[in-house]
């Protein structure tokens, strides 16, 4: 526990105890969220609390007066963790810690090593996470990037807090725009124009090249069917030998996997979309229109009832949708998390409506709705990509940073980055100067040379001095007592804590502030410390009889300190999706 949750449980210790004496009545304090941050700014301690001002009333005494008895109580069950308890103001309770308290967090991270911060699995809800499902009828584009790296997140954050999480793309395979892909590649491979709403660019090309030379009994007129499954599964997984990847690796190039990969087309062919449709005429919520078309009755959840059956007997995306989430609750899911583009806000309610009418409980079932994202390269926005012209696709700006920086998997950082630093309903503008920048502007790279420094005084002190941590020590934690230091041991304690918060909201940018925040505390401390009382010995204080000088405990005390730090930017990162070097330029120790 972090050092606010231990003192929380000192707290409830010492109200059982006044409720248990008649001092307070117990339902209040069992149903009242009590305070405990650290004190206004000028304030004494490190903790403060609001306990007295919270129950004064319940309790019919003053708050001082309150907090003079819980204050007493507190002390007498505080143990070894606090040094002083005062009261303050109106009825706060300013807590003074003692330097062990902070070491027992140093001493959590330390044993829990990478696990620190995740709860125990499969102990939760069994969770869906439906995300990018974008049509295989063209590469992804930048703004399926920010889609797929907020569900990869999410679902990540949803496994460290305890869910069992099912990963899922829903493959968009049915219908008109499938059959106009496969028209318009047999137009391409005959040298004609697409038809009308087909699809033109380099893509469409590369699929008619390949087919002409492997597979050319696919472009005749018999193999309709046939011709467009094969150009699907080349758009997932890509025309060996194209210059444009599959929509697969092209995630996979993001550090996004799928555990399930469902068809539309499937639905229909076994039947799920059929037995839907009967089952919602069952419960008397579809009703057919003059022209013979079958609408599903949205109630008040939408401005109008939907079409599910067209007049020409052709089904719509709408009801292939309330069969397929009617489907995930059959296999067992308790929850259902998608990720949409803005632009089906109006979407949702009547989804949810359709979940309903088939007596799923709606809160079952939600949706995140992320915004757009704009592109900026030399300080305007880029409005046209390189290979579709009209569209940049989320390759080729993967890519572009990949070259610059000369790292595989630089430009999946910077984007996994950039798409989660802020709420995903705030529209996001991409710089790609900025996310090339191998400086400390960029935050990606800010972030990450955090952790190399780590690895540096730590690789130093090995190399250097022969120094190995071995097991958690309580004599060479003793020797960690600077404000500073225990400051940071207070913010590694808050760590479980933000990724329970961030995945209960569904709000990865509060793991993104929070080691963003951690960098800077680290940073601030290696400035104002560093030239004056260093984590290692400098070359300049190695001069003759430095060894007997040489406070051998203290920069291993140190050095367990910035370990537990290490340890924790690492867990963040990974639940990021954010590779964490171990060495980069510019390394300092």
């Amino acid at each position: 526990m972090g050092v606010e949750e231990t003192l929380r449980a000192r707290m409830g210790q010492a109200l059982d105890r006044l409720v248990a004496r008649g001092v307070l009545p117990a339902e209040p304090v069992a149903s009242v969220r009590i305070n405990v941050e650290p004190p206004r700014r000028g304030g004494d301690g490190d903790l403060a609390t609001n306990a007295a001002m919270v129950l004064a009333k319940d309790a019919g005494m003053p708050p001082r007066d309150l907090a003079e008895r819980i204050r007493e109580q507190l002390l007498e069950v505080a143990g070894r963790e606090v040094q002083a308890v005062t009261v303050a103001g109106p009825g706060f309770l300013n807590v003074l810690l003692r330097p062990c308290a902070f070491h027992d967090v140093m001493h959590e991270v330390l044993s829990a090593g990478d696990a620190y911060g995740r709860g125990r699995a499969a102990t939760r809800e069994r969770v869906n996470v439906e995300f990018v499902s974008a049509n295989p009828t063209g590469p992804l584009l930048i703004s399926h990037g920010r889609g797929a790296v907020v569900g990869d997140a999410v679902a990540r954050l949803l496994e460290a807090t305890g869910h069992r999480v099912t990963r899922e793309y829903y493959i968009n395979d049915f219908g008109n725009q499938v059959r106009l892909l496969g028209e318009s590649v047999r137009a391409a491979a005959a040298g004609s124009e697409p038809p009308e709403g087909g699809y033109g660019g380099a893509y469409v090309s590369e699929l008619a090249d390949f087919l002409k030379q492997h597979r050319p009994e696919l472009l005749e007129d018999a193999a309709r069917s046939q011709l467009v499954r094969e150009c699907i599964l080349l758009m997932l997984e890509g025309v060996p030998g194209a210059e444009l990847t599959g929509i697969r690796p092209t995630l996979a190039a993001l550090g996004v996997e799928f555990d399930v990969w469902t068809s539309e087309e499937g639905l229909h062919r076994w039947g799920r979309v059929g037995r839907t449709i009967d089952e919602l005429r069952a419960r008397e919520r579809l009703h057919t229109g003059s022209d013979g078309a079958v609408f599903f009755v949205t109630g008040e959840a939408d401005d109008k009832d939907r079409v599910v059956v067209k007049s020409d007997g052709t089904t719509t995306y709408f009801v292939s949708d309330i069969a397929y989430h009617d489907d995930k609750i059959a296999r067992g899911f308790e929850r259902m998390i998608d990720v949409w583009g803005a632009d089906h806000h109006g979407y949702v309610a009547r989804l949810r409506s359709a979940i309903e009418a088939l007596s799923h409980p709606a809160d079952r079932f939600e949706v995140l709705l992320y915004q757009l994202v704009s592109l900026v390269r030399d300080g305007k926005e880029v409005r046209l990509g390189k290979r579709l012209g009209n569209l940049i696709t989320l390759q080729e700006v993967t890519e572009e940073i990949d070259a610059a920086v000369g790292n595989p998997h630089a430009g999946r950082d910077a984007l996994r980055f950039f798409f989660l630093a802020r709420r995903v309903d705030t529209p996001i503008v991409l710089d790609v100067d900025l996310a090339k920048r191998q400086e400390h502007e960029n935050p990606v790279y800010y972030i990450q040379y955090g952790h190399a420094r780590l690895c540096s005084i730590k690789r130093k002190a090995h190399e250097k001095f022969g120094l190995r941590l071995g097991t958690f020590s309580e004599e060479l934690a003793a020797t960690v007592i600077h404000p500073l230091e225990l400051g940071m041991l207070a913010q590694l304690g808050r760590f479980p804590a933000v990724v329970e918060e961030a995945a209960a909201l569904r709000e990865p940018h509060k793991l993104v502030h929070y080691l963003q925040a951690l960098a800077m505390d680290f940073q601030s401390y290696y400035t104002r410390l560093g030239s004056v009382d260093p984590i290692l010995p400098r070359d300049s204080d190695l001069t003759p009889g430095w060894e007997e000088r040489w406070d051998r405990d203290r920069t291993l005390g140190r050095l367990m300190w910035v370990e537990a730090i290490r340890t924790v930017y690492r867990a963040g990162l990974e639940l990021l999706g954010i590779d964490a070097p171990e060495r980069m330029q510019r390394e300092e120790s």
